[in-house]
């Protein structure tokens, strides 16, 4: 175990000193398996070219461009202001509505996102100056938007899922499936902070102008084919008619009609939406590789048996074992980005969960939802650290303070899973 510390340790000094993940997890994974051969570079070199061809011709990998696409697609077509106006017909005229209505459109955009930035980065742009325009209090504003992007790792598609499946094996569809319950879970505990929030400061969201049913229902109109085609996506994945890589390929050809049938596709628009694709894609398999690399680095060493060793011989019980891997997740997601933390830390962890009898697709999920509560939490969470570049004025300090009420919440919502593991379960248990 001391060689794969030693490698996790210079692997961290080498982010710290800015050289990108990617190559640092991949220079260490190359260095370690030569060290591990007697400074031997004929196996390391054979790992890395292993590692670069099976990561390219993965067939199951497809779907994280495909999905991208698909949501680059739907933004084109001006869906997230759309789906912010939606929610605010129904919810705008209660305190706090506004909040919720973003909280609401985080997770409907999530749904065609895939990222937890971008949505955050997203709506800020969307809802923040209606917020402001009806004096709500920054540290409501910025609380939700940071609270609500979150959502976009959890509620599938989520790419974050995808790499998940892929590294340890796990049903694709079936991740996507676990994903729903908590992201309902997740939307109504995030609302209710909201509204306490608005209870203790009442002033702090105001009442918006309420919607006549006409309005509301004229405001669906505005969703209802990316509503519909988010259900024939999940809804195949789910019923088994296609798999999760025909299910992308199916949501990225129906956003391409939503958003040509919207008249906001050109030529040009087109080949931004192909060159963003293609850079987010290249950019997630180049981490990707990195972090194959450096998973069997330690895959070579003795980490893995070595934990579940020092687990029995302590004799931790199980639930404990995964609190603390839970609070190394939220320490962790203070300072770095989602994938970049899965992808080091999976590897290391999940041999000694699936030894303790857990889940995969349980545990998946918990690692997703940890890895937003770090999203979030002061003083460093990325998601804070994207609203404080969109939105200088508010101070960093409101930042922190707004986004509290959010986080209790989601440590309630983590809490609730792991007590339930069937609102987990219980869709995926139904899959074929």
């Amino acid at each position: 175990m001391t060689e794969a510390l030693v490698g996790l340790g210079l692997m961290m000094v080498l982010a710290l000193l800015r050289i990108p993940i990617a190559i640092s997890m991949g220079v260490i994974g190359f260095l370690g398996v030569a060290y591990l051969r007697d400074w031997n570079f004929a196996p390391a070199m054979a790992m890395v070219e292993t590692k670069i061809y099976e990561t390219g011709r993965n067939y199951t990998l497809s779907v994280i461009p495909l999905f991208i696409l698909m949501g680059n697609f739907v933004t084109r077509a001006g869906m997230s202001r759309e789906l912010f106006r939606a929610a605010y017909a129904f919810v705008g005229h209660l305190r706090g509505g506004l909040a919720m209505a973003t909280v609401v459109a985080c997770a409907g955009f999530g749904a065609i996102c895939g990222s937890s930035i971008a949505t955050a980065a997203t709506m800020a742009k969307v809802a923040y100056p209606s917020m402001k325009d009806l004096d709500y209090s920054d540290r409501l504003s910025t609380g939700s938007i940071a609270a609500g992007g979150t959502l976009g790792i959890l509620i599938p598609p989520s790419t974050l899922m995808v790499i998940y499946g892929v590294i340890t094996e796990t049903n694709i569809g079936k991740m996507f499936a676990a994903g729903v319950l908590p992201g309902i879970l997740a939307t109504l505990l995030l609302c209710l902070a909201v509204q306490w929030t608005v209870w203790r400061d009442p002033a702090s969201g105001p009442r918006g102008k309420k919607s006549s049913w006409r309005e509301r229902i004229r405001s669906i109109e505005g969703v209802w084919a990316v509503a519909l085609l988010f259900i024939l996506v999940m809804g195949g994945i789910y019923g088994g008619v296609f798999t999760a890589t025909e299910g992308a390929g199916i949501g990225a050809f129906g956003a391409f009609c939503i958003a040509l049938a919207r008249r906001a596709l050109t030529w040009r628009t087109m080949l931004d939406c192909l060159v963003e694709s293609g850079r987010t894609t290249a950019m997630l398999f180049v981490i990707l590789t990195g972090a194959l690399m450096f998973a069997e680095f330690v895959n070579y060493t003795t980490m893995p048996n070595d934990l579940k060793t020092l687990v029995t011989t302590l004799n931790l019980s199980p639930i404990m074992v995964i609190a603390a891997i839970c609070a190394i997740y939220v320490i962790l997601g203070t300072a770095m980005e989602e994938l970049s933390m899965i992808l080091l830390t999976v590897p290391i962890f999940f041999p000694l969960v699936v030894h303790l009898g857990f889940d995969p697709i349980w545990f998946g999920v918990l690692v997703v939802v940890v890895v937003e509560i770090g999203l979030i939490s002061p003083p460093v969470g990325m998601n804070l650290f994207v609203l404080k570049a969109l939105l200088p004025q508010v101070p960093t300090i409101t930042l922190f303070r707004g986004v509290l009420p959010f986080v209790i919440a989601d440590v309630v919502r983590l809490g609730i899973l792991i007590a339930f593991p069937a609102i987990s379960l219980w869709l995926p248990s139904l899959m074929r």
